[in-house]
C-alpha cells in the first residue's frame, strides 16, 4: 500500500519501560503535540506483566483525540527491545495475547535461568551477555514454554513490542530487524539469520515474515477507524527499536559516521563503525541492528540509576556550576563504579560503587559529582566503541549544560555535539514514515560542546587510573 503523502502528520507511539508517549509529528520530525501515561504493570499470576488492554484503550482514545487536531496519515510504533508478546491469531481475542507480556525487570526463576543459559548460543546469536531480570525475548519465550506449554502451542505469533502494536492496528504480523537485534537472543545480526535456539525449540512457526521499519504493512483495520474516528486510510508502519530509530534520525541527516550516545535510565552508545571483533560482552557491549539490518556496535551503562544513587533525592533543580564541579575535581572527589546491579563496562563492579576522597558536602556538590561520573561513563562508552571523530549526544542528560562539555573534555580527540530535542525517538520515527520520499538530508539542530578548564582532563586521567587499580584488586569468580 502507499505510505505517507508529502506534508503529512505521523502519530508516533513510543512504548518505554516506564512511560508511554503518543505524539503527532510532522514530516521533518517536529513534534506538534504529545500525550503520555505511565506504562501500567500488574502483579501475577503467572508473572508480573504489562496491562496491554489498558494500553490499547489509552492508545485508541489518544489517537481519536489527535485525529481531531491533526491530519494524521501514518502510525509508527517504536519500543524497547527487552520484551515481546506471544500473540493469538486475532488481535480482537481479548488483548490478542496468548499469555501476559512479561515485565523484563521481573526476577527470573532460578530453574529457568539455569536451564536457559546453555541454550542461548554464542555471542552473536545473543547480541549481548545474559542480562538482569527477565531481559531477552528468547528467555521470556522459553519461560512461557516451560510454564504454559499449551498456551504456547496454541499461539500464532511472537512479536516485538512495536510489531505487536502494528498488528493490533492493521491485523498484519511482521518481524523487524532492529527490534530483533536489540538483545532479543532470537536473531544473529551479522549473519542476518535466526539464532540457533529458534530452530532448536521449533519457534520458526511463531516468527512472521520480515518488513522494514519504514514499510507500511497495511491500512488501519476498518472497524478501529470507524469506532475511534480515525482516517480509513491511516497507514500502519512496521516500526522499530527505540534506540535504533533515534540513531536513524542522524543517519537520515547524513551523519552516518557519528557515534550516537542517548542518555536516560540507560546510557546507550551506538556506532556503525565499530568492528565486530571489538565487541566484548563482558564490558556491557552489544551487537545491535540499525533499521537497515546492518550491525551496530553498542554499549550499555545504567547511567540514570548511577546518577540517582550519587545525587540523592534532594538534588537541586539548578544547573551544576562549573566552579562546583571544578572544586570537586581539584580535590579528587570521585564516584567509583558501579552503584547498581550491573557491571556494565567494569567487570566485577556491580554493587561496589563508592565515593573516594573528600565526600561532597552539599546537595549541589552531590549533583555535580553525579554529572561528573555520568560524563566519565559516557567517555568510557565512546572509548569502548573505538575511534571515530564525530559524536552526537542526546537524551535527558544533555539538559544539564555542563554534561556535554565534560564529555568533550574527557574525550578530547573527538568532536562532541549534542541535540537538545527531547523527542529524538519520535522525530526518528516520523522520518521513517517519509523514508521513501526523502531526497535531501533531514534537518537536525546540533550544538557544539564548549571548552572547560584543564583541571577536568587531569581528573579524568586520575579516575581512569583508579578504575584500573580497582579492577586489578576486584575478586574473581
Amino acid at each position: 500500500m502507499a505510505g505517507m503523502r508529502a506534508g503529512g502528520v505521523v502519530a508516533v507511539f513510543d512504548v518505554g519501560k516506564t512511560n508511554i508517549k503518543l505524539s503527532a509529528v510532522d514530516a521533518d520530525g517536529h513534534v506538534l503535540e504529545t500525550l503520555s501515561v505511565a506504562n501500567p504493570v500488574r502483579e501475577g499470576p503467572p508473572w508480573r506483566h504489562h496491562d496491554l488492554a489498558a494500553i490499547r484503550g489509552w492508545l485508541l482514545d489518544g489517537l481519536g483525540t489527535l485525529a481531531k487536531r491533526h491530519a494524521l496519515q501514518g502510525f509508527v510504533p517504536v519500543g524497547h527491545g527487552s520484551g515481546g508478546v506471544l500473540a493469538l491469531a486475532d488481535p480482537d481475542m481479548g488483548d490478542g495475547a496468548a499469555l501476559p507480556m512479561i515485565d523484563y525487570e521481573q526476577p527470573l526463576p532460578e530453574d529457568i535461568r539455569e536451564a536457559y543459559a546453555p541454550l542461548a548460543g554464542p555471542f552473536f546469536d545473543r547480541g549481548s551477555a545474559l542480562m538482569h531480570g527477565a531481559t531477552h525475548q528468547a528467555r521470556q519465550l522459553f519461560w512461557m514454554e516451560r510454564e504454559a506449554p499449551q498456551a504456547v502451542a496454541a499461539a500464532r505469533w511472537y512479536l516485538g513490542i512495536p510489531q505487536y502494536w502494528a498488528w493490533v492496528m492493521s491485523g498484519v504480523a511482521v518481524s523487524e530487524a532492529s527490534v530483533l537485534g536489540a538483545q532479543s537472543h532470537l536473531w544473529n545480526v551479522p549473519e542476518r539469520r535466526w539464532a540457533a535456539i529458534v530452530h532448536a525449540r521449533g519457534w520458526e512457526r511463531l516468527m512472521p515474515p520480515f518488513a522494514r521499519a519504514w514499510e507500511a504493512v497495511g491500512p488501519i483495520r476498518p472497524a478501529l477507524a470507524a469506532r475511534h474516528g480515525l482516517p480509513q486510510d491511516l497507514a500502519i508502519f512496521a516500526g522499530g527499536h527505540d534506540s535504533s530509530v533515534n540513531y536513524y534520525r542522524y543517519q537520515a541527516a547524513g551523519l552516518r559516521e557519528a557515534s550516537v550516545v542517548s542518555t536516560g535510565t540507560w546510557i546507550v552508545g551506538l556506532s556503525g563503525g565499530t568492528p565486530l571483533a571489538r565487541l566484548d560482552e563482558h564490558r556491557g557491549m552489544t551487537c545491535n541492528s540499525d533499521v537497515f539490518g546492518a550491525p551496530l556496535g553498542g554499549v550499555l551503562s545504567m547511567g540514570g540509576r548511577e546518577f540517582a544513587a550519587i545525587a540523592g533525592s534532594d538534588a537541586p533543580a539548578e544547573p551544576v556550576a562549573v566552579e562546583t564541579a571544578a572544586r570537586l575535581a581539584a580535590r579528587g572527589t570521585m564516584a567509583m563504579p558501579s552503584f547498581g546491579d550491573s557491571d556494565s563496562l567494569f567487570p566485577g563492579s556491580a554493587g561496589r560503587g563508592h565515593i573516594r576522597g573528600e565526600p561532597p558536602a552539599t546537595p549541589a556538590e552531590r549533583k555535580a559529582l553525579a554529572v561528573l561520573h555520568c560524563a566519565l561513563l559516557t567517555a568510557e562508552c565512546l572509548d569502548a566503541l573505538g575511534p571515530g571523530r564525530d559524536v552526537v549526544l542526546d537524551g535527558s542528560f544533555v539538559r544539564e549544560p555542563l554534561y556535554p562539555a565534560l564529555v568533550a573534555a574527557f574525550a578530547p580527540d573527538r568532536r562532541v555535539r549534542f541535540s537538545l530535542d527531547a523527542y529524538g525517538v519520535a522525530a526518528g520515527a516520523a522520518l521513517l514514515a517519509g523514508h521513501g520520499e526523502r531526497s535531501q538530508p533531514a534537518p537536525v539542530d546540533l550544538s557544539e560542546a564548549g571548552p572547560l578548564p584543564p583541571v577536568f582532563i587531569a581528573y579524568a586521567e586520575r579516575w581512569r587510573e583508579a578504575v584500573r587499580r580497582d579492577a586489578l584488586a576486584a575478586p574473581t569468580s
